[in-house]
């Protein structure tokens, strides 16, 4: 989608949490009553850390396993190409070791991950937990799929991380600072940023995610005119649009909550807009 000569990233809400994009510029800021204390930020970035260096030690032994067992779940709701999806041990044993270091360490926190449900989701600080977004292309040994862990002040995406534990790539968002891929600063913009459609390159999913017909005009819209669409990247798509490797926006919808809260902070730091269909 374009706005104002700006590439946006397009996200369905499946829930609504508070936008820290509030300003015409769509800068990333918080209002002062939602930002929290920047050494109480610092803390919760570093315990990021470990959640995501847990998640990739849950999820390596069980990487191309010849074994690995796939079993199917039900999720009411959601596009043909969501309602039955598949989950792993992989899936499991890596948001099961996140929420008992939460819950160690921070136990009035509440968590949301897409494995074990939701406890405490009226807590000031929300975990928001995907262990692999991109389950399929991990049981097929396709390493584009991430673990992706947010945390929540008050609604407002503060802290994402996006983890690609087997290229070893770690994109850290943080409200308010500049997104680092393995702690190198990045940024979506460049003098080779196209300023038109016919010149950009999108990546989704899948077509099949698009299911009202409202969404599938607009996605065939957008479709006939870029120059280049790539598809299955799930959340990898969004780390490469914010590194400015050359894809230049995201179009998706049907995601749940864990989908999107860390995907959030690392496009808006790195000078990238998310928005719903309508800005």
């Amino acid at each position: 989608k374009k706005d104002n000569m700006q590439w946006t990233t397009t996200l369905t809400f499946a829930a609504a949490p508070i936008s820290p994009n509030n300003n015409p510029k769509h800068q990333n800021n918080a209002s002062k009553k939602n930002k929290p204390d920047a050494q109480l930020i610092q803390e919760y970035k570093s315990f990021a850390n470990e959640l995501a260096d847990a998640a990739r030690t849950a999820i390596l032994p069980y990487w191309r396993l010849p074994s690995l067992e796939v079993e199917s779940k039900y999720e009411s709701g959601r596009s043909i190409s969501q309602t039955i999806s598949p989950v792993t041990a992989a899936d499991r044993a890596a948001e099961r070791v996140m929420r008992d270091l939460i819950e160690k360490r921070y136990p009035t926190h509440g968590i949301c991950g897409e494995e074990y449900g939701s406890v405490r989701l009226d807590a000031d600080w929300v975990w928001v937990l995907d262990p692999i977004d991109g389950t399929k292309s991990f049981m097929t040994g396709k390493p584009l799929f991430g673990t992706l862990i947010a945390a929540l002040c008050q609604g407002v995406p503060t802290i994402g991380i996006i983890d690609q534990c087997v290229l070893k790539e770690r994109w850290v968002g943080v409200l308010g600072e500049p997104t680092t891929l393995n702690d190198v600063p990045i940024s979506c913009d460049s003098d080779e940023t196209p300023t038109e459609l016919k010149h950009a390159i999108m990546y989704t999913t899948t077509p099949d995610m698009f299911t009202k017909k409202e969404e599938s005009q607009r996605f065939r819209a957008i479709r006939n005119a870029v120059n280049t669409i790539n598809y299955g990247a799930d959340c990898y798509g969004y780390a490469l649009v914010a590194s400015g490797f050359g894809a230049h926006l995201v179009v998706e919808a049907d995601l749940g909550l864990y989908d999107y809260c860390a995907i959030v902070p690392v496009v808006e730091g790195a000078g990238g807009i998310i928005t719903d269909w309508r800005g």
